[in-house]
């Protein structure tokens, strides 16, 4: 009911069509979240290869594996979704210039995020946290930001970088 009186208001006072995420703009990015869907990405390859080593998977264990393989899968999506709006909403003609191979950056983050989406070989992971990293350092360089390569503290533990902000 309340959805059909806006919609009539709107056909007689014609307002303007307004949309959402970053179209204000907010200018609020950072890749810290596609960094760490890449590593959740890794850390569920992980688990899900620790039920493939298993003899027998029990009724739980197949059902552990379902929820391993759906967010694996979720997270690879989350991957290709934080690395797009930093791409297309934040990169500009100066950063483009800047970072001269964003575009094929961006590109290859997208394919690999695929490929994980679709196996469940740790290599795969580890190459999306290596492009999603070198698209951090390219974000924090066209902020004019130092980085620095640590070992993340939990599991799995890989290398992440991170913005010098001290």
């Amino acid at each position: 009911m309340l959805h059909n009186l806006m919609k009539k208001l709107d056909q007689k006072l014609d307002f303007s069509t307004a949309s959402a995420h970053c179209d204000i703009p907010c200018k609020i990015y950072d890749p810290m979240s596609a960094q760490l869907a890449a590593l959740t990405v890794i850390r569920l390859l992980d688990l899900i290869q620790e039920l493939a080593d298993k003899d027998e998977l029990t009724l739980a264990d197949q059902a552990q594996l379902s929820r391993l393989i759906a967010q694996k899968e979720e997270h690879a999506f989350k991957v290709k979704e934080e690395v797009r709006i930093i791409w297309g909403d934040y990169f500009k003609q100066p950063q483009f210039e800047q970072i001269p191979n964003a575009h094929e950056l961006t590109h290859n983050i997208m394919l690999q995020a695929s490929k994980c989406k679709q196996h469940i070989d740790r290599t795969h992971g580890e190459a999306l946290l290596v492009l999603v990293n070198e698209f951090a350092e390219a974000f924090w360089k066209a902020k004019g930001v130092d980085t620095f390569t640590a070992t993340c503290p939990y599991p799995p533990a890989e290398n992440v970088v991170y913005p010098k902000l001290g």
